[in-house]
């Protein structure tokens, strides 16, 4: 790229020196027509003019030397290229073939400082590339080292609020997967279409959904997450990324909450019912619960805090509302901080399909969690 305060310089002292040379030769012709009829004449002008005229030709040779260099320096500081992040579609489904990643880290905006409890992990800042527009907002893709030091895919979904307002800072909400290898959005589609639906019906404030990639090792994540939260893959690590590339509020229970659909509900049970301290509000929808597994997280979770849960299941799931049931049951019964847990089910919903009745689900469940994390704040 060819700079362009080298370029400004270098017209003008072309053009000077053109116009000195002219002076100088006009100035050489006039003294050659006086020695012709023997008049004494003055070369003195003609000498400043042609002395000009080099010093501007030695600064158009040195400027245009400059220039050159710098337009390839450059090109030799330009990005290689990166591997596509695949085509998500309108809707976001599906997993990626590669995930885009850059050899080093741009800038980005400086984050708020984080809550002690994130302050321990690395400051892993990656880049994110869009791989589409699903629900009225932009979901963005890359790969943020995970608890075992390797590369997994997370995605996250930035509401239309974030582009109209730049100077705003947006709550937190993760979104876990059942499946190992893949975000919670290849599983549920339609969850940017509830959520925005959410947001564009006034019925929930914006925030920021962050999907992480579920760990592998085993077939049901979420069945291992219920035992040991520590396997859940919303990590330190994690929660300081996100709050350095994007314009969150801090890390903590005020502004950060968590989201499971279908076979990812357990995982976000729970993530709220053992770290409370870190997420103030969970919501699961149309899960099944090992309800004695989370009522002992519960129970082992930090003293002094106390989780919010909503267990949410369509109306004719008598299933999932059985099982939903089971665990607020278990956990009012439960010891310490898990008979402390603010548990509420949601039966209500009904719809003519199971699709229709999930997407308004996640639209309530989002409606939920908003207005639990604009009163914690």
């Amino acid at each position: 790229m060819v700079r362009p305060l080298l370029v400004i310089p270098l017209l003008a002292a072309a053009v000077g020196g053109i116009w000195l040379a002219r002076g100088a030769l006009q100035r050489w012709r006039d003294l050659r027509a006086a020695e012709t009829y023997e008049l004494a004449g003055d070369r003195w002008p003609m000498l400043v003019r042609a002395g000009g005229a080099m010093v501007c030709g030695v600064c158009v040779t040195a400027l245009t030397l400059l220039t050159a260099l710098g337009a390839f320096g450059g090109l030799g500081r330009q990005e290689e290229p990166v591997a596509d992040a695949g085509s998500s579609g309108g809707s976001g489904a599906g997993a990626p073939a590669a995930v885009r990643q850059q050899a080093a880290p741009p800038e980005v905006t400086a984050a708020p400082a984080a809550p002690a409890v994130a302050s321990a992990a690395p400051a892993v800042v990656s880049r994110f590339d869009s791989v589409g527009h699903p629900g009225g907002g932009e979901l963005l893709q890359s790969a943020v080292l995970g608890p075992d030091g390797k590369p997994r895919n997370v995605r996250v979904w930035l509401p239309p609020q974030y582009a109209k307002e730049p100077n705003a800072r947006f709550p937190v909400v993760v979104m876990h997967a059942a499946t190992p290898g893949k975000t919670a959005d290849a599983e549920v589609p339609d969850v940017f279409e509830g959520i925005g639906s959410a947001l564009q019906t006034g019925r929930a404030r914006p925030f920021v959904l962050v999907a992480p990639e579920a760990p592998n090792g085993t077939a049901h994540p979420c069945e291992l997450v219920a035992a040991a939260p520590a396997a859940v893959s919303d990590d330190a690590t994690l929660r300081t990324t996100i709050a350095g590339a994007f314009r969150t509020l801090p890390p903590g229970p005020a502004s950060w909450g968590t989201l499971g659909v279908d076979g990812g509900a357990p995982c976000a049970a729970a993530a709220g019912l053992a770290r409370p301290d870190l997420y103030g509000v969970a919501a699961a929808v149309s899960g099944r619960y090992d309800a004695a597994a989370l009522t002992q997280t519960g129970a082992e979770a930090p003293a002094g805090s106390s989780a919010r849960l909503l267990l949410a299941a369509a109306k004719a799931d008598s299933a999932g509302l059985d099982a939903a049931r089971k665990l607020q049951s278990a956990l009012k019964a439960g010891a310490g901080p898990a008979a402390k847990a603010e548990v509420r089910i949601s039966d209500n919903v009904q719809d003519f399909s199971p699709d229709r009745e999930r997407l308004r689900l996640v639209r309530q469940a989002a409606q939920y969690l908003a207005e639990t994390l604009a009163k914690a704040s």
